[in-house]
């Protein structure tokens, strides 16, 4: 038996997670490209919707539907929902409803006959990367299973998609009757007559809550409810187009906050265009980036009749003209021909990429039915081709990959190709995404532009409620940063750069740091020529990633582009820099934005200072504690400093003091509380008024567990007084740490 944690750190029961075995990464893979599609305890998906999607195709096949059960955790509660169950739509019993007097109930028959099919997932986040994985599952049924012609006929099975509804509205502005709607639906999806996944019933109902809706009302009400907004609020910004008859044709609008957010994080957004507003027939763009915690912040909101080239034109203008002109460095948005014609025209040196998610949704439509059992193996193996590095390298295997299953003319392979800049990491890892084309990140933007799709009935009300999310995710989010900053920091390595880097960066940035420190002993460095490394696995005996370093340029670069890309420095980097005696992080591959302090842009020299200073007091911390004498200089000398640094003014902007607390220390100065992986706690320098300095007693008891881990040349357990560098005068007198 394993012990699994929910993400809220609560212990979850043996009945809530079952047994599971530890299976190794391949076996998992083998596992979910098997052709039978039968879960297993174990197999991993990347959002509760991925498992649900998967269950329900599971129990297509069958001959049953499934239906949502119980959760554990709440959205909004906490850090959301950590575990669901999956269970045949004939789970459970009938409940009885109390008769009133004088009332008769009709004695409606129900499905339900106790049937005990399950399956069960819960939330796991290793370095806040969320992860579902099965821990339940049973496929006994107590009742007969229907057979495939049968199935369609289940409501769970009878949806309309948002493509559906689209072409439906189309087909209603083209005066068409509903039996010809469905009949052409019929023949557009290769469908038998009487198979689509909805009714007639189905459409006459959509048709109905579309001409139930007063649109021309609900304009003049929103364009009132914006200029009332603007009024009390002068940084809330909102723009409109009106068609030759007088009717909303655009109307686009952002808030104070998201402008300050694209200010600090507007180098990556995502311009997602996958939901609409159907009650209104408008196309509803949402434009969304992430933040230096890892949480997405909202950017800007836009509402379109019409999905043309001209359209998208003028969202995208509106939206720069919201952001003071300040262009993205690059957008991710679906793969929309007219978005990304309106991007080259309105954006031309943004790098315009597609969201892989939204690509790797569609093929299930596209593949599965023309490479039948084979199609879980290939979309296996496209993952494998998408993730690869090297250009050559992803050249080579789509053409084997097209060879093996015969796709030769296939248009849907054709086009990615022809798209492949626009998709495929190896051509995108020289540009920056902040980790934004993780495939994790559907579930998070749903998750988020959910919140306030409820509201769609009323355009007015649509807005609103979009500001109420707004808000109520700003508190969140500032909540959580509060609570993040207090946080204890573990240090799995002892290495002086984890040190370094857990002073500098935000949490969700270091962690990612650290997961590549983790790994970087793992490779080897080999030195070529003067400044070259080869870095490879200890495992492989060639190939590996090319490092160039010039210690005195402060220029590091690696083959594998994972800095360009995430803004993290790659496992091979830091495996150069820590076996060359590297202590810090080089302050240009510690990006602003990943930086727990992050400027306005125009304190930029003050940003460098504090941070070398707050370098330095980390050097000098580790240096005081190798010996009595040493701690007691420098107690004595930080004191001295002290006192004079309180001579001078205390409110100084630039370097963000406090003015009504004489005796705070910029937060900038501040080095969080840092447990090491032996679970004793290392202190930044802070400045208590009640203690006059340094701690001496925490600092000593620190000395003797960290005597033989600090290393004055990178080498792991080498003690400082034999190192041979200590007497050599080849230190900087920076104390930058580089040699």
């Amino acid at each position: 038996m394993m012990k699994e944690t929910s993400e809220n750190g609560t212990d979850l029961s043996a009945d809530d997670i079952g047994t599971i075995e530890e299976i190794p990464e391949d076996t998992i893979l083998s596992r979910q490209t098997s052709v039978n599609l039968v879960p297993f305890i174990g197999q991993r998906f990347v959002s509760q919707d991925a498992a649900y999607e998967f269950y329900c195709s599971f129990a297509k096949q069958c001959g049953f539907s499934i239906r949502r059960h119980r959760t554990r955790g709440k959205d909004g509660v906490g850090r959301g929902i950590t575990r669901r169950d999956f269970t045949c739509h004939r789970g459970g019993y009938p409940q009885i409803k109390p008769s009133e007097d004088g009332k008769v109930h009709r004695n409606r028959k129900s499905s339900r006959c106790g049937c005990q099919a399950y399956m069960r997932i819960v939330k796991r986040a290793d370095f806040d990367v969320p992860e579902w994985r099965i821990t339940g599952f049973s496929n006994v049924h107590n009742h007969d299973l229907l057979k495939s012609n049968d199935i369609h006929a289940l409501p769970a099975y009878c949806t309309m998609s948002s493509d559906d509804k689209s072409r439906i509205c189309m087909f209603a502005k083209a005066g068409m009757s509903v039996r010809q709607m469905l009949r052409l639906l019929e023949l557009e999806k290769g469908v038998k007559l009487g198979c689509l996944p909805f009714t007639e019933i189905d459409v006459r109902n959509l048709l109905q809550s579309f001409r139930n809706v007063d649109r021309d009302s609900d304009a003049i009400d929103l364009l009132k409810m914006c200029k009332d907004k603007k009024d009390k609020d002068p940084n809330f910004k909102y723009n409109f187009k009106i068609d030759s008859n007088n009717h909303l044709d655009h109307i686009a609008w952002t808030y104070s906050s998201s402008t300050q957010s694209f200010d600090s994080f507007g180098d990556v957004v995502v311009f997602d265009t996958t939901h609409r507003l159907d009650s209104y027939d408008m196309l509803l763009g949402i434009f969304l980036g992430v933040d230096s915690y890892g949480t997405n912040c909202f950017f800007g909101c836009v509402l379109l009749r019409d999905e043309n080239i001209q359209s998208f034109r003028w969202a995208l203008k509106t939206f720069l003209s919201f952001m003071n002109g300040k262009v993205p460095e690059t957008i991710l948005t679906d793969q929309n021909m007219w978005l990304k014609e309106a991007i080259a025209i309105e954006t031309p040196r943004t790098k315009h990429a597609f969201c892989i998610w939204q690509i790797i949704s569609k093929f299930s439509d596209w593949f599965s039915v023309l490479l039948g059992s084979r199609y879980d193996q290939w979309k296996a193996e496209f993952h494998g081709i998408y993730n690869l590095h090297l250009v050559d390298e992803f050249e080579l295997r789509w053409r084997e990959m097209v060879d093996r299953y015969g796709l030769h003319g296939n248009k849907h392979i054709v086009s990615l190709y022809a798209l492949r800049t626009f998709w495929a990491l190896p051509f995108l890892r020289c540009y920056f995404f902040a980790g934004m084309t993780n495939t994790f990140q559907p579930e998070l933007i749903n998750a988020f532009i959910q919140r306030f799709l409820s509201a769609q009935s009323v355009l007015e009300n649509f807005i609103e409620q979009v500001a109420v999310v707004m808000e109520a995710k700003d508190q969140a989010t500032l909540k959580q940063k509060m609570i993040r900053r207090n946080q204890k920091i573990s240090l799995k390595t002892g290495s002086p750069i984890e040190s370094h880097a857990a002073t500098v960066l935000t949490p969700y940035a270091f962690s990612k740091l650290q997961e590549q420190l983790v790994l970087a002993p793992q490779y080897a460095s080999l030195l070529v020529d003067e400044s070259y490394f080869i870095v490879r696995h200890h495992t492989e005996i060639n190939g590996g990633s090319k490092v160039i370093w010039i210690p005195d340029d402060e220029f590091i670069s690696c083959s594998c582009h994972d800095f360009e890309f995430s803004g993290i420095l790659c496992r091979h980097v830091l495996r150069v820099l820590s076996t060359n005696n590297c202590f810090n992080v080089p302050y240009q591959y510690l990006p602003i934005r990943w930086r727990s302090q992050i400027g306005t842009g125009n304190d930029q020299n003050a940003q460098n200072q504090m941070l070398q200073l707050q370098s330095v007091v980390s050097s000098l911390v580790s240096e005081a504690v190798e010996t009595d004498e040493r701690l007691n200089f420098v107690s004595g000398e930080i004191n001295m400093v002290l006192t004079r640094v309180k001579e001078f003014p205390g409110a100084c902007n630039d370097m963000a003091y406090d003015d009504d607390d004489d005796d705070s220390t910029p937060d900038s100065l501040i080095l969080p509380e840092v447990e090491d992986s032996d679970n004793s706690i290392v202190h930044g320098f802070t400045r208590h008024s009640h203690e006059g300095g340094l701690n001496l007693g925490k600092l000593k008891e620190r000395r003797s567990n960290s005597k033989r881990r600090l290393a004055c040349c990178g080498q792991f357990g080498q003690d400082a007084n034999d190192c041979p560098l200590m007497g050599s005068g080849d230190m900087n007198g920076d104390g930058m740490g580089f040699l």
